[in-house]
């Protein structure tokens, strides 16, 4: 059943009918124990006021009296004498003894029906008298009582049901107006639904939708970013092919037409770094979440990063041979993306002749790389992990993605990814560690990892 209007209605029916059959049968229940106390109290009266005429002449009057109407009419009573004669009985009365040997109540089988007995033995009389009546006869009247009470279900559960439907159908009003505001929108409005109007129990739900639109409309806008970023990131290097492709078709001599060559090479180098990360953040932001358990080794994945990415010449890559057999809590490929954009971004940024070094940390899980190049502004530091950034000190070939992809994947895998300047000498330090200590976000402060 997918209508809520309908799920409703059923169980606000079936609890009305399961609090008014409760009722039904605590009412007869409680109707049953009062009726039988009722009733015994008149066996017990009428037994008493056939007592009291007992051996008078208006004993027979008195039997009799028991046959005029209403419920008396169901009473039979008996007299019987000590040495067991028949005195006198009502007209109803059964050919059976009814009387018990002792005073007071007692059920009796007399001609195979139960009978509810009130016997008084007076031994100054010589009599036993006996009023009772059936058992039958009293279930009788309970059941009369309870189909009294359940009559009017028949004619009351439709009206009812009637209303609750209707009920429901007002009280649902809102909700329909809320589906048709935005069924009718069209695929460009991601504006927030008031939320001031309507009912409690739905400001909830219009609180996760309007939350909903906000995330979408932002996925839009770092859509549009990204698109528009590329497409003028993509340009400049297209621009430089057309150009350099010009210049090598034009060029009398041959130096000048292998110096066009080489810089078609760099601009070709460049926007196939800039679709490498952007097809690397896209697949990262779809990666799903890392599971427990896993771990890489370091060392390996990390030589491997090494050897796909040449440094420049006269640039010396070191990696400490403690990282062999370093097994991080880390997924393989989450893992070579921290460590590609790391060493990418210190080979980019490294002068001629500098120096990169790879080393585990010495008091924590995790691995650092330290270059000798410009370093980041102190006030650019917790900046350089925005997407696009590249800051006062931006290379020509650098993309802005390096150090975001590095840290989102830091992140991913549960690490923490500090950037601080060398104190030791010029250069930047990245740390990438698992249990966090002295980092406040994905980058630290200045001397944090020192």
């Amino acid at each position: 059943m997918t209508s809520l209007k309908r799920r409703l209605f059923v169980l606000l029916l079936a609890a009305t009918g399961a609090i008014w059959l409760s009722a039904v049968a605590w009412i007869s229940f409680g109707s049953r124990a009062e009726l039988e106390r009722v009733l015994d109290a008149r066996l017990q009266e009428a037994a008493r006021m056939v007592h009291s005429l007992a051996g008078s002449a208006m004993t027979a009057t008195a039997v009799a009296g028991l046959d005029e109407t209403g419920y008396a009419r169901q009473l039979s009573c008996q007299i019987w004498s000590l040495d067991g004669r028949l005195v006198a009985r009502s007209s109803g009365a059964p050919d059976g003894r009814m009387a018990a040997d002792h005073d007071g109540f007692s059920d009796r089988q007399v001609n195979g029906e139960t009978w509810r007995v009130y016997t008084i033995v007076d031994r100054d009389k010589g009599v036993r008298v006996a009023v009772g009546d059936r058992l039958g006869l009293r279930d009788r009247l309970v059941r009369d009582l309870l189909v009294g009470m359940l009559a009017p279900i028949l004619l009351v559960v439709p009206l009812l049901g009637g209303l609750l439907w209707v009920s429901l159908g007002r009280g649902l009003r809102p909700l329909e107006a809320l589906a048709g505001e935005i069924a009718a929108r069209d695929g460009e409005n991601m504006r927030p639904v008031p939320v001031g109007g309507a009912p409690a129990e739905v400001r909830p739900l219009l609180a996760a939708l309007n939350g909903l639109f906000g995330k979408v409309e932002a996925a839009r806008r770092y859509e549009r970013d990204v698109t528009a970023f590329a497409a003028h990131e993509l340009r400049t290097p297209l621009a430089g092919l057309k150009t350099q492709a010009q210049i090598a078709l034009a060029a009398p001599d041959g130096a000048t037409r292998e110096g066009a060559l080489r810089q078609i090479i760099v601009s070709v180098d460049r926007a196939t770094r800039l679709t490498r990360q952007l097809l690397a953040l896209a697949r990262l932001e779809a990666m799903p979440a890392a599971r427990a358990g896993d771990t890489t080794d370091a060392g390996a994945v990390l030589r491997e990063v090494v050897a796909a990415l040449v440094a420049p010449a006269g640039t010396a890559v070191t990696i400490d041979p403690a990282l062999d057999g370093l097994r991080l809590p880390a997924e393989r490929e989450t893992l070579h993306l921290v460590l590609r954009n790391l060493h990418e971004n210190a080979v980019v940024h490294m002068p001629d002749g500098g120096r990169i070094v790879w080393s585990p940390m010495p008091d924590r899980l995790g691995l650092r790389v330290e270059d000798e190049g410009p370093g980041i502004p102190d006030e650019e530091l917790a900046l350089v992990t925005r997407r696009f950034w590249r800051g006062r000190h931006k290379s020509g070939s650098g993309t802005g993605l390096g150090l975001t992809i590095a840290a989102m994947a830091a992140a991913r895998a549960g690490a923490r990814l500090l950037l601080v300047n060398r104190t030791d000498r010029r250069g930047l330090r990245a740390v990438l560690c698992w249990d966090g200590d002295g980092a406040s976000g994905p980058t630290g402060k200045p001397g944090q990892a020192d």
